[in-house]
């Protein structure tokens, strides 16, 4: 398997067509993988918002004074409100907001990024990453690049562990998933619950590449990686039902 970035990308402007802006770039294959940073995504579908677009409730102002009061930093309300409204459920209000998008992604903030925006701007995460990912296929087989599947990726914090790593936010010519149940290891066991997320494994090696900061590198062709031949799931982020870490929060802000 190999990577690479796509180079001289220009600074995503509202209404940039990234499809186009990586085909000028890019020669891209049947088979490849384009993963596409959302901050991109998000610019190009003028995602950049001012603070000042949200009017800060009650709610928002004793989340802000909460944190600020745990952490000693100062916290705008503005950003909290921010991080309500583009969230379907707070999780965990303290020492940090750990929230549900409204797509169904786990994170802290509900993905909003202050980096890489003009001062008092946030980043919103696209409103929908799968759509973004197959508006982005299909603008590449508007311009006769055909069989290549699209991840719109991004960076995401992790239980238990330290640091940063890729994460699959939206996808489209490619299962999220490839299903290793009913198959049998080197001893002849059947594996019965291996289902492996290779989008997030895609994202996680993409951003080997892109890297952080200033690197202005925010799209990689992903060549020679084969699903192979096995079954394939699209679920990638849990329900309520089937997540227990969430019904325990749920149970321990109940019982608080």
């Amino acid at each position: 398997m190999e990577l690479h970035a796509v180079a001289d990308l220009p600074e995503i402007r509202p209404g940039d067509d990234i499809a186009e802006l990586v085909a000028d770039r890019a020669t891209l294959e049947a088979g490849d993988v384009l993963t596409v940073a959302s901050t991109i995504v998000s610019k190009a579908e003028d995602r950049a918002v001012d603070l000042e677009e949200f009017p800060v409730s009650g709610r928002a102002a004793e989340i802000a004074d909460r944190l600020e009061g745990i952490t000693g930093d100062e916290k705008d309300p503005r950003f909290a409100q921010a991080v309500l409204s583009e969230s379907t459920e707070l999780l965990i209000d303290a020492p940090f907001l750990l929230t549900e998008t409204r797509f169904g992604h786990i994170c802290v903030n509900a993905g909003i990024d202050r980096s890489n925006v003009p001062d008092n701007d946030i980043l919103l995460l696209p409103k929908r990453p799968t759509k973004s990912a197959e508006r982005i296929r299909a603008g590449l087989e508007e311009r006769g690049i055909e069989d290549v599947a699209v991840v719109v990726t991004d960076t995401c914090g992790r239980p238990f562990r330290h640091g940063q790593r890729g994460v699959a936010l939206g996808w489209a010519g490619m299962p999220a998933s490839r299903d290793w149940r009913g198959e049998e290891d080197r001893d002849g066991h059947e594996l019965g619950v291996t289902v492996q997320s290779v989008i997030d494994e895609l994202a996680a090696a993409a951003n080997l590449v892109t890297g952080e900061g200033d690197g202005g590198t925010p799209a990689v062709v992903v060549r020679d990686w084969d699903f192979g031949d096995h079954g394939g799931s699209d679920e990638l982020f849990r329900s309520v039902e089937d997540d227990l870490i969430r019904q325990a929060l749920r149970e321990w802000r109940f019982e608080g």
